[in-house]
């Protein structure tokens, strides 16, 4: 009895010590750990020079650039480029941004868009001038490193509007859902403050652009060549516009639709597609006749539009001609400036058939800004 009460104490001190022994290993592998993801701080910034002095433009960016710091473990190393006010210490900074290739880089590709947005932050007033302060912080993903340098970036800011929405909606008695605010149409985010919309106006009444459909939203106008802050707009005619808003720039671009076609490759027929409402274009139950040959056995197509300014094309997003994929993504539309009857992006009908002719389909574009630009065709 004594002895298996003895080993039973002696098991008990051997499993004390095992742990103890697992404890301190884990402790000296996570210093281990800690201690091999430790950096230098950069010592030298290249780009921007101290000082640099920039008018912010609407299509520019700037390069940022600096020596590369290194890792304890030899390993590759983070960095972030950080922004703060000038009476700040980088201890909580205004604006923080990882450089190219998610991090990677010892380099950061800035639009003057973002530079803008961050001279907002710092309180400088649209087509004011300020001064920020920037520097870099190395990294292995935890326990920063502040540069050695800092440097001092002034900022002529574009002459944008002070108040941007998050989302933005058109309203008002032109519009092809009238003045209730609550039908606002919903226009599409195509960048960080930019906004627009393929829509119905009528003309000789006035329509506005709003940040919200309830409560009492932000209102905005086009004046002259500017966007602003309230007022309301017009056009002269009925028809179907885009407007296209750059809140960064207080800009905005418009023209009148005036024709959408589907366009037979080889053929090179043109057919029309009458507007159905709310940035949809569709043509049901149309017979085409008299295709032979190539004409009626290519089956590419795409799309044009014609319009107060240019004539454009609307092809598939994909980046190669091909047949489709059976993704939805296969008939996304982007809009192309270079009209001719041969280039990339071109659509294949489906199911391939053995020819146009003598066929009856519907033809749908939508330009709605519920989802993606697409269109459909379909063989009936």
């Amino acid at each position: 009895m004594y002895m298996k009460r003895e080993k039973i104490q002696i098991g008990m001190i051997g499993m004390a010590l095992i742990a103890a022994l697992v404890f301190a290993f884990g402790a000296c592998s996570s210093d281990l750990d800690v201690r091999h993801l430790g950096v230098t701080a950069v010592k030298k910034l290249y780009n921007p020079h101290d000082d640099k002095a920039l008018i912010l433009k609407s299509t520019a960016s700037m390069t940022f650039s600096w020596e590369p710091a290194y890792a304890e473990d030899g390993s590759g190393v983070l960095y972030e480029v950080v922004f703060d006010k000038m009476d700040g210490d980088f201890s909580n900074p205004l604006y923080v941004r990882p450089s190219g290739n998610n991090g990677s880089e010892n380099e950061a590709v800035i639009s003057h868009k973002e530079l803008n947005r961050i001279a907002a932050m710092a309180g400088i007033e649209a087509a004011q001038q300020g001064t920020l302060k920037w520097t870099i912080f190395s990294s292995r993903g935890i326990n920063p490193v502040k540069a050695l340098e800092e440097r001092t970036l002034t900022l002529i800011r574009l002459a944008g509007l002070a108040n941007i929405p998050e989302q933005l909606y058109i309203t008002g008695e032109a519009t092809e859902v009238g003045d209730d605010l609550s039908k606002a149409l919903m226009m599409k985010k195509v960048g960080d403050d930019e906004f627009e919309i393929y829509t119905q106006l009528e003309g000789g009444k006035s329509f506005r652009f709003v940040s919200a459909k309830t409560g009492t939203p932000l209102d905005f106008s086009v004046d002259g060549a500017k966007l602003v802050e309230g007022g309301t707009s017009s056009v002269s005619t009925t028809g179907i516009y885009k407007y296209r808003l750059d809140f960064s720039t207080g800009s905005f671009e418009t023209k009148e639709v005036t024709k959408v076609v589907l366009f037979l490759n080889w053929a090179q027929r043109e057919i029309e597609l009458p507007y159905k409402g709310l940035g949809v274009w569709e043509l049901t139950d149309y017979t085409i006749t008299g295709l032979t040959g190539s004409d009626n056995s290519d089956d590419r197509y795409k799309f044009r539009m014609e319009s107060s300014t240019v004539k454009t094309e609307w092809r598939s997003k994909s980046s190669n001609d091909s047949k489709p994929t059976g993704n939805a993504s296969y008939y996304y539309m982007e809009e192309r400036d270079n009209v001719t009857q041969w280039t990339n992006n071109e659509i294949w009908k489906t199911p391939a058939t053995d020819g146009w002719s003598d066929k009856t389909y519907d033809f749908m574009f939508s330009l709605s800004t519920s989802g993606e630009y697409t269109h459909n065709l379909v063989i009936k």
